[in-house]
């Protein structure tokens, strides 16, 4: 070392920050993931993700004329030499695999090092229903970071008027199919879009419904990401529901009188019939039940009753059922927020 002690002189190594990397996320959750939507829908309900906080979010698409407003070039992850894939799946899968290396060299880039991934897609567009073929980058990066998540599907289905045209309800079929053994979530557009009508104008119903959806998911991971004095779903429990196979339905609904009789019917039925996913009809692998609650209610002993008969009768539709129970203050009801994973079809 003697030949070249004299590099010690000049002061100790430091650390080159990766000016690309995105900023943590501001978010507060209980899991270190990232959000990727791919193509023109998946890059709208992106975005409502990233007005959330999550500033670990990244848009790909096969072209720029589908960026949202307000999102930095930061975020952007577009495919060189292609412009758009006008609807055809085949060309789209085609060209992320050609791409491949791109979308990688991006994840390691601007992600650094995360556990779960989210893919959000549209399905009925030809970028967002190809996102599948990428599926072998999202894991193959994940290894390479020793991640201890997985890679999470959420795509959202067209509305009755869209499903007329016959590609669009192809595309729908085709990513639906593709992700069909993977952990996933179905957003029905259809759905989503009747309960906010005559809540909003017909140019925000889309955007609501994103905004709307990201704030569910957002407070379910942040809640598991808290400690309770009464019962708390970590976020193992949350790794448990989002890393088990086939469908996952998430619903919320709040409940003014938690005293009435059949509170878990309630609470189950509420949850899924104003889900923005569609139903089922099978029992399920596992389920998680987080209800918020005030502390007149969690001192209240006839409510406790109704609570354990609310959380048996959701357990039973599950195999395994995770649950907590959070305080908070100034609330309208008894807010309960349910997934439901592993579901066939």
């Amino acid at each position: 070392m003697s030949e070249f002690d004299f590099v010690d002189h000049y002061g100790d190594v430091e650390e080159v920050a990766n000016e690309d990397r995105l900023p943590e996320n501001e978010a507060e959750t209980a899991l270190n993931c990232a959000f990727i939507g791919v193509g023109g829908g998946g890059g709208k309900l992106a975005k409502a993700f990233l007005d959330a906080g999550f500033n670990k979010t990244l848009l790909i698409n096969t072209t720029g004329k589908d960026k949202p407003e307000e999102i930095d070039d930061k975020h952007m992850v577009l495919i060189p030499d292609s412009d758009g894939v006008a609807k055809n799946v085949e060309f789209g899968k085609s060209i992320f695999k050609q791409n491949d290396a791109v979308v990688e060299d991006a994840l390691r880039t601007k992600l650094g090092e995360v556990d779960w991934i989210f893919v959000l897609a549209g399905g009925g567009g030809g970028t967002g229903s190809a996102c599948f073929a990428l599926d072998g980058v999202f894991n193959r990066y994940l290894e390479s970071v020793k991640g201890s998540g997985k890679v999470f599907y959420i795509i959202t289905t067209p509305n009755a008027q869209e499903l007329l045209n016959s590609t669009i309800a192809k595309n729908a079929e085709l990513v639906a199919d593709d992700v069909s053994n993977s952990p996933h979530m179905i957003l029905d557009n259809e759905r989503q879009t009747k309960i906010l009508r005559g809540k909003v104008g017909l140019m925000n119903l889309l955007p609501a419904a994103n905004t709307a959806f990201a704030k569910l998911f957002s407070q379910i991971l942040k809640l598991s990401s808290e400690d309770s004095s009464i019962q708390t779903f970590d976020s193992k429990d949350l790794e448990r529901c989002l890393k088990t196979d086939r469908r996952m339905l998430v619903g919320t609904t709040v409940i003014p009188d938690p005293k009435i009789p059949n509170l878990g019917a309630t609470i189950f039925q509420n949850c899924v019939k104003r889900s923005p996913c569609p139903v089922f009809q099978n029992k399920a692998k596992v389920g998680s039940l987080l209800l918020v609650m005030t502390p007149e209610m969690a001192n209240d002993p006839d409510i406790s009753q109704h609570l354990d008969a609310a959380t048996s009768y959701v357990g039973g539709r599950a195999e395994t059922l995770f649950s907590g129970i959070y305080i908070r203050e100034n609330l309208p009801g008894l807010i309960a927020l349910m997934m439901i994973g592993g579901i066939e079809g």
